[in-house]
């Protein structure tokens, strides 16, 4: 890292992380890392890497896999346990670059950086497991059992919303199963990956084993998905950039791992405790602008307490600070860019145009003390139909939409009806409806009488539909993503048998 002249002020030039050296980008290009609270602000200049750079990182990691591979897990663990007490001592430097570059507030960072080292220590613990199976085999004397192997190269694209939580939840299953990772770190959040590959460095990760290579996804992302030595990639993101990876790893049978897009709905029921549910709800919607993959994006309210709903909603929202994520009263911080912004903008327009009630919000914010930010109001939708496109895309803005629900199994059919199944929720005191909630509601996480989010490390994460291709994140199902099983067969019985050559 260092200064360099822009205009009349100094900003810090960073580099990418290539076989434990800091290089800058092969073309010697960069781009502007921005504040979005303060859109002046350069927090820094970062390599705007191309293929080369891309081709530079994977040969690397290749080079790095014999020996990392055949480190033994528990000394591996070993390592990422050092990692995550470096990263708690450098836990509130961290937390202030997530504020920073990414935007949602102090705690909102902190906890992101506290699942960051919850997940490291997980994994840690791993390395005293990565368990395989042992069982009887069908023929005498013979030993069948299982053992896991790791992958070779692993290609790793994350979003800029969790900057480390998603780094974290990638690398450290990649990392304990003994492959190699090249990562390609959002070019909104880059400064955090720097943070996490100094630390990473500094725990005694042998060169090459982790390698960040910063850029758009067009020339990075597209270099690291095409390359034929890249054996896996974990992305989370769009279900349409996810639809184009899988597609190219599976012109190359590649293995690929694909967290995607979500219209995550909480249904309140009338038997509701409406204040807690009205609680979860905003906070699911507004906090971090509404820019979760596991964001409340829809409520679907019962008919009989829809207008008393509604109005606890529209005066809990009221309430809600928006501001800088710095500011310690800030509940809904501002938007990444100024895409995103006009994003919400046509989706606000397309509700208004389809018939539904605007009854809060709906506008950018940018007088006075908002003039250089990316802010959005918290917006609320009425009267809105499942076949409107604001019920059914994925907006990832402070966007709510209210639907009314005629009946419990009518609350089902509109919750089932979009394409997504990521999170949903329900809010009922009523068991019946809660377990059949849980057996019938098509998503990968569910909560009762809780918001969408809030998923822990040591279990599974990861949707249904398309919201994803089938893999989980997180727990001990990241380690099937991130391993190979090899099926062994030991005959000890001194004659040649065989399962399918029995009578």
């Amino acid at each position: 890292m260092e200064d360099t002249l822009r205009g009349e002020f100094m900003v810090k030039t960073f580099y990418n992380f290539i076989n434990s050296e800091w290089v800058p980008a092969i073309s010697g290009k960069t781009f502007d890392n921005r504040d979005p609270a303060d859109k002046d602000h350069i927090i820094g200049l970062f390599p705007r890497s191309d293929q080369r750079d891309v081709e530079k990182a994977v040969d690397a990691a290749k080079k790095a896999f014999p020996a990392w591979s055949n480190l033994t897990p528990p000394k591996r663990g070993k390592i990422l346990y050092d990692i995550g007490k470096l990263m708690e001592a450098r836990k509130e430097e961290i937390a202030t670059a997530i504020v920073e570059e990414m935007g949602k507030t102090m705690k909102e960072a902190l906890g992101e950086v506290n699942a960051g080292i919850d997940m490291c220590y997980f994994m840690a613990g791993e390395g005293r497991r990565l368990y395989g199976e042992t069982t009887y085999s069908e023929l005498p004397n013979r030993l069948a059992m299982i053992k896991r192997y790791p992958i070779g190269v692993c290609g790793i694209i994350t979003p800029w919303n969790f900057p480390v939580s998603m780094i974290t939840w990638k690398t450290f299953p990649a990392l304990i199963c003994g492959n190699t990772v090249v990562l390609k770190p959002s070019a909104e959040t880059p400064w955090t990956a720097n943070i996490l590959a100094e630390i990473f460095n500094e725990a005694g990760l042998p060169k090459g084993v982790f390698n960040v290579v910063h850029g758009y996804g067009t020339e990075v992302g597209e270099a690291l998905v095409n390359n034929k030595e890249v054996r896996l990639i974990s992305f989370t993101g769009s279900t349409a950039v996810g639809k184009r990876i899988a597609e190219i790893c599976g012109k190359r049978l590649a293995k690929v791992s694909l967290e995607l897009g979500g219209k995550n709905a909480v249904i309140v029921m009338d038997d509701a405790d409406l204040d807690l549910a009205v609680n979860a709800i905003t906070k699911g919607a507004f906090t971090v602008a509404g820019q979760r993959c596991t964001a409340t994006s829809r409520a679907i309210v019962h008919k009989e307490i829809y207008e008393e709903f509604i109005s606890k909603l529209v005066e809990a929202t009221r309430k809600m600070k928006v501001g800088a994520g710095k500011e310690e009263s800030t509940e809904v911080c501002p938007v990444i860019n100024e895409k995103q912004l006009a994003t919400i903008e046509r989706y606000v327009e397309s509700g208004k145009k389809e018939g539904a009630k605007l009854i809060f919000g709906g506008r950018r914010i940018s007088a006075g003390e908002f003039s250089k930010g990316n802010y959005f109001e918290p917006t609320i939708f009425i009267d809105v139909k499942p076949e409107m496109t604001i019920a059914r895309e994925e907006i990832f803005g402070p966007v709510l939409v209210v639907l009314r629900a005629e009946s419990f199994e009518h609350a089902i059919e509109i919750h089932n009806s979009v394409e997504y199944g990521l999170s949903g929720s329900i809010f009922t005191r009523d068991i019946n409806k809660a377990m059949t909630a849980i057996d019938k509601i098509e998503t990968g996480v569910f909560y009762v009488n809780g918001p969408t989010f809030g998923s822990e490390v040591h279990l599974p994460f990861g949707g249904v539909k398309q919201s994803g291709n089938g893999h989980r994140e997180v727990g001990k199902a990241a380690i099937d993503v991130f391993s190979e099983l090899k099926t062994v067969y030991i005959d000890y019985s001194g004659a040649l048998q065989n399962a399918q050559f029995k009578k």
